[in-house]
């Protein structure tokens, strides 16, 4: 069910976030989620996207971009959004906030902004290569 906050649309989402006080057992519950969604393609991992027509967001650049954090406590605090964060990138037909990719100017950036079903405000970045078209999920992060 949407919901609205007083500047932008939220999607909200029926997913908590995943439970557990230590990094492995929350990676063992998001990678569970991943390798479910890894066994139904025979090639790269994707879930298709409502915004996008149903095209295909790719999947494997989030677990190398989690892996790229120091600290095994960012990783974890993104980790608890990820069950959230496929259901958002599946179901919400709200607009992102876009701009072009400081670093890289062949790439947009595309954010996304959630609500999970016990209230915590997260948001999702996907990429979009502008030569290939190909749309990568690189990050999950809560609010500030």
């Amino acid at each position: 069910m949407p919901a609205t906050l007083w500047y932008m649309q939220v999607y909200k989402t029926k997913a908590n976030r995943l439970q557990g006080t230590d990094f492995h057992e929350v990676r063992k519950k998001a990678f569970g989620i991943y390798t479910t969604i890894k066994k139904k393609s025979k090639r790269s991992p994707y879930v298709r996207s409502a915004y996008f027509n149903k095209e295909k967001i790719f999947l494997a650049i989030f677990w190398q971009h989690l892996w790229s954090k120091e600290k095994w406590q960012d990783r974890m605090r993104r980790l608890k959004y990820y069950a959230a964060a496929i259901e958002l990138i599946q179901n919400s037909k709200f607009d992102p906030k876009s701009k072009d990719n400081p670093n890289k100017p062949g790439e947009i950036l595309h954010r996304f902004t959630g609500i999970t079903n016990d209230h915590y405000l997260f948001h999702v970045q996907i990429k979009i290569d502008k030569q290939s078209g190909r749309k990568d999920f690189i990050s999950v992060f809560p609010d500030k």
